[in-house]
């Protein structure tokens, strides 16, 4: 049986509510395509998030990480659907994405989106 890429996020209740705590999710294996030139790029994503009502289940954030792999955007715009998207799976009470992609041309690019 083989997984497939998803942009179905899955969340699991928070065993925690009533107390902020924070949760990173970090990976080096989000990659895209330019939109410009169809050429791989290359990122390490950072998720820091303070939960409210749901967790985000690592499974699925995997395979929805894994969706950009054949998609042609920029990095901004990817920085920001994947914060709008865990937004929109799991309110939390605080959440920034972090990517740091990968030299091209002679130049390191960071990208950081904060809710609210």
């Amino acid at each position: 049986m083989f997984s497939q890429p998803s942009k179905e996020l899955i969340t699991v209740p928070n065993p925690e509510k009533g107390r902020d705590y924070e949760i990173l999710c970090e990976t080096d294996e989000l990659t895209c395509l330019c939109p410009v030139t169809g050429q791989p790029d290359f990122a390490t994503v950072r998720i820091t998030y303070v939960p409210d009502e749901l967790l985000v289940e690592l499974r699925s954030l995997k395979m929805y990480i894994w969706s950009f792999r054949d998609e042609g955007a920029f990095h901004e715009a990817v920085t920001n659907t994947i914060l709008d998207d865990l937004v929109q799976a799991l309110s939390p009470r605080r959440m920034t994405v972090e990517t740091i992609w990968k030299v091209r041309g002679g130049v390191l690019t960071t990208v950081t989106a904060s809710h609210p």
